[in-house]
């Protein structure tokens, strides 16, 4: 399996695709030890094909179908009424429609290209820094790693046997938590640069009610979805499914504004974001079993068991492992891979699956926002129209309070643990 992985280093690197990395060095795998040409195809179908997966697909489109349907505008304003009192304002309402944004979307990519073409052209005329604009609008978009239903952590609990639904109610105290560490470093670095609030005094509690009512049917959805998948209901597959009947209806019936060249389009978009990551599973597939086929898994826990026995110095060492994979691998590679290998150590020491769920998941997300690999780096700032390295010195501030984050969830495993144990009891 090493020279497979060294081939995939050696794609990514001469700026190959992800998908057709993982892919070729997968096939260098069965080519190299001769396995039979049936396993590799058998292998890359069925990893598509579990009914958890689905949930993927379903949630991307019904994360379009919300941007398609206004539902995302009114919760803009929402967020802009609750935040235009503070300095650097529409940096906060960024964070705040991250977090109302966790439950309709679920990809940080998505989420921070969303925020830069909606409040970019805002922040350019209150005069921000654009790389500070970037920084703000990709970083706040690791908030949807954590908030439900997170693509991430459907990934993490599928590959893992991990309960989605302990892993989606452990997400909201990380979530809101990396919510109020953004705000914080938004306001500190928007007084720095003299980013003014837009608005004198803070809005009143009329004014706020009665956003909020206007945005109740996209308030209530991911609350509806953690009751439905709570009480057994749906699984989250089905939910996924409820979720774009959800958006079709209120796009439709009670908004209005889901025309159907609207929809036609949001379908175009959503396959075109499906292939994507449906080639990338596919793929990793062959390569996961590369991992299996020669126990890697046993290999490298007996490595990280050999250095330190200690629960949080050998969490902290996985941290910082996942963080630089992060540098170079997408999201969604790294949960498919890294999941079945780093888990049962985590276990072995002690350390819950759900809070490692949160942690890896949050460590891994955050690699969309550095370079090399950085999608959502680059994304932003080529929205925004400036230098990466610009958006980088722009966002020291919101990198540390990520990582604040993660510090928490290390030291206060309990916190997190919180809201499943209240829910579904304490795991046996």
């Amino acid at each position: 399996m090493g020279y497979s992985i060294i081939i995939f280093l050696v794609f990514l690197i001469l700026g190959m695709p992800v998908a057709f990395s993982i892919g070729l060095s997968g096939l260098s795998f069965f080519l190299i030890r001769a396995l039979p040409m049936s396993v590799l195809v058998q292998k890359s179908i069925s990893t598509t094909q579990g009914f958890t997966m689905l949930a993927i697909p379903l949630f991307i489109l019904a994360g379009n179908l919300m941007n398609s349907t206004g539902i995302t505008k009114r919760l803009m304003n929402l967020a802009n009424i609750c935040t235009g009192h503070m300095y650097g304002n529409i940096g906060q309402v960024s964070c705040v429609l991250s977090t109302l944004m966790g439950g309709v979307s679920g990809s940080a990519v998505a989420d921070a290209a969303m925020e830069c073409r909606i409040l970019g052209p805002e922040m350019n005329r209150l005069g921000y820094k654009r790389g500070w604009s970037a920084a703000i609008n990709g970083l706040s978009g690791l908030i949807v790693a954590t908030i439900p239903p997170s693509m991430g952590l459907i990934i993490y609990g599928t590959v893992g046997e991990v309960s989605i639904g302990r892993l989606f109610m452990a997400g909201w105290v990380p979530g809101v938590l990396m919510c109020v560490f953004l705000m914080c470093a938004t306001s500190w670095s928007a007084k720095h640069y003299g980013y003014k609030p837009e608005h004198a005094q803070r809005a009143s509690f009329g004014e706020i009610a009665k956003a909020a009512i206007d945005s109740i049917w996209a308030l209530i959805f991911p609350i509806m979805l953690i009751v439905l998948i709570r009480f057994g209901i749906m699984s989250p597959s089905e939910s996924g499914a409820f979720a774009c009947v959800y958006a079709l209806v209120v796009g439709m019936f009670i908004y209005k504004e889901l025309s159907w060249t609207k929809f036609l389009e949001t379908l175009q978009d959503s396959v075109k974001d499906v292939t994507v990551i449906t080639i990338i599973l596919a793929f990793s597939g062959i390569f996961g079993y590369g991992v299996v086929f020669d126990n890697l898994t046993t290999s490298i826990a007996s490595v990280l068991v050999g250095i330190t026995s200690n629960s949080t110095i050998l969490l902290i060492l996985v941290i910082m492992f996942l963080l630089f994979c992060g540098m170079f691998m997408e999201t969604t590679v790294i949960a498919l891979i890294l999941t079945p290998i780093l888990l049962p150590v985590m276990q072995s020491v002690g350390v819950d699956p759900v809070v490692f769920g949160m942690i890896m998941m949050t460590c891994v997300t955050f690699g969309v926002m550095t370079p090399p690999v950085g999608t959502a780096l680059y994304t932003v700032s080529d929205i925004m129209k400036c230098p990466i390295e610009e958006t980088v010195k722009y966002g020291w501030p919101f990198y540390l309070a990520v990582a604040l984050v993660v510090v928490f969830m290390v030291f206060f495993p309990q916190a997190v643990l919180w809201l499943p144990n209240m829910v579904y009891g304490v795991a046996a």
